[in-house]
């Protein structure tokens, strides 16, 4: 029988996933960016203010992710015994 704990901890992982899953995209487009900067360019260039733009919005975005994981983890349960 699935208890009602079994499953808030299955969910609360499953969520914590996929907020691992887009803070790695965002991130991802800020190392092309930067890479764009040297001389190994991966796409078009991109200028230096939407450069800026972009990582300010990787960390806010990072943070609300982290904290989100932080409280989904506590809501399931997930690591305590």
């Amino acid at each position: 029988m699935v208890t009602i704990k079994e499953i808030k901890s299955t969910i609360a992982v499953a969520i914590a996933a996929a907020f691992g899953f887009i803070i790695a995209l965002i991130w991802k487009d800020i190392i092309v960016g930067l890479m764009n900067m040297t001389p190994f360019k991966v796409t078009a260039p991109t200028d230096m203010t939407s450069a800026a733009i972009a990582v300010i919005s990787a960390i806010v975005i990072t943070v609300i992710c982290v904290l989100g994981i932080v409280y989904i983890s506590k809501w399931g349960g997930v690591g305590q015994k």
